[in-house]
């Protein structure tokens, strides 16, 4: 048996659409085993426990790739990145899979090979990357590769995350995009994604203000969700150093000072004046990413 634990994943940040992602310190954790015959998955409501499970579907693309064939697959699931909300839930079931099919078909993949896969599983590296690698990761495709570049962000902030009760499927969220956008739109966002890093890496947080400021997604998926642009604004107000929408949303992600325990305080009051339930999580940056843990023997009671 072998243990896999992905961490939760922040995309965009902004304006770096479908190129940075972040991992954080919340997780799933999978348990895979084969077994003589089957399959089998615990741990999740009744409606995900078939084959047309991802974690599943992600360990079966994998035994294609590397050309083994288990003879039964036992899968159990301990999830806390929440389904649907912009935190990477998809990605960390795509990597879980894959890690755990991997380590059960004799670990044959590199780790530039898994992110390839779950690259093509999930159709764009953004939330894979960070998941698998941890920490801040730009990455782009190149012909079927997944170029990645790892950054260290300077020490001293937090990631306030702000979930609501509702959920945005990436498909409807993509359908408000527009087909085209004017040049300077693309340049603003080219600034801004500069601005973003090098304001992470070196510590400039307060730059991180005018660095969040997209204008290819936010503006057409903030309308999806209630209060988003009032959120935004009240958290630069109580002392945030910006927020943005995390991946396709509905969550929206603030970054505080680390030593700062007002701001939680005076966002979780406001979003108690919202119409809809809010749950406010305060999270630091994960930088192992993707764990396992290997040649676990099946104990039975």
């Amino acid at each position: 048996m072998v243990k896999v634990k992905v961490p939760a994943t922040s995309a965009n940040l902004g304006p770096g659409f479908d190129a940075l992602g972040i991992s954080l310190n919340l997780y799933n954790n999978f348990e895979f085993e084969e077994i003589e015959k089957g399959f089998v998955i615990t741990g999740v409501e009744k409606s995900l426990a078939s084959k047309n499970n991802l974690v599943y579907r992600s360990m079966m693309r994998t035994f294609d790739e590397i050309k083994y064939n288990p003879k039964g697959i036992k899968i159990h699931m301990d999830a806390q990145v929440p389904m649907s909300r912009g935190l990477g839930s998809s990605a960390a079931c795509i990597i879980g899979g894959i890690m755990g099919a991997n380590y059960l078909g004799g670990e044959i993949l590199t780790t530039d090979e898994i992110l390839d896969l779950a690259t093509e599983i999930e159709g764009h590296p953004d939330n894979v990357a960070p998941a698998l690698l941890g920490g801040l990761v730009v990455s782009i495709v190149e012909g079927r590769k997944t170029i990645y570049n790892r950054l260290d962000i300077a020490k001293g902030i937090k990631f306030v995350a702000l979930i609501p009760d509702f959920t945005l499927s990436t498909k409807k969220a993509r359908e408000v995009l527009p087909e085209t956008i004017p040049f300077k739109d693309c340049t603003n966002n080219v600034s801004r994604v500069s601005m973003l890093l090098t304001a992470l890496v070196n510590g400039k947080f307060h730059l991180l203000e005018y660095a969040f400021k997209d204008v290819l997604h936010q503006p057409y998926r903030g309308k999806l969700i209630p209060s988003f642009f009032d959120i935004i604004d009240r958290s630069q107000q109580y002392g945030a150093f910006g927020a943005y929408l995390s991946g396709a949303g509905p969550t929206i992600m603030a970054v505080a000072k680390e030593d700062d325990g007002e701001f939680t305080k005076k966002i979780k009051k406001y979003l108690k004046t919202l119409d809809n339930s809010w749950t406010v999580e305060e999270l630091q940056i994960d930088t192992k990413g993707a764990t396992v843990e290997k040649d676990l023997k099946t104990c039975y009671i």
